[in-house]
Formats: C-alpha cells, sequence, structure tokens
C-alpha cells in the first residue's frame, strides 16, 4: 500500500494516472521491445551497504544539517 500510494502521488504530480502511466510504459515495451529502461543486479559493494542500511550498521548521524554539510565538504 506505501508503494501505491507514493507512487500514485508522484504520478499525479506530473499529471498522470495509474492507468495511463501503465499505458505509457507498455507502449514503450511494444516500440523499443524490451524494458524502458536497464536493469542490473547491484554490484557487491552496493548491495553490501544496502544489507547495512537496511540493518541500520555502520550509520552515522549528525544532529543538524550543518554538521552533515560539513562532513560532506559542502
Amino acid at each position: 500500500p506505501e508503494l501505491k500510494e507514493e507512487t500514485e502521488r508522484i504520478l499525479n504530480q506530473l499529471g498522470l494516472t495509474t492507468t495511463e502511466a501503465i499505458r505509457l510504459f507498455f507502449k514503450q515495451v511494444q516500440l523499443q521491445r524490451r524494458l524502458p529502461f536497464p536493469l542490473k543486479l547491484p554490484n557487491n559493494e552496493t548491495q553490501e551497504a544496502l544489507n547495512d542500511a537496511y540493518n541500520r550498521r555502520d550509520l552515522t548521524s549528525r544532529n543538524k544539517t550543518e554538521e552533515l554539510f560539513e562532513d560532506l565538504g559542502i
């Protein structure tokens, strides 16, 4: 339900209904004879980072956005 709600909110901002978005997707598959975007598995480093984030391991938090920006060099 969360995914559907968020997706519908985004599509609404784009001026599309879910049905229209699905129709566009199908049309692109038909025209390109493939998925209209690349499908890739994440590399090991990315998969590790995703697992760490999902399991809340090795995360660093900041109390203020200024501290975060300073750490990022922004």
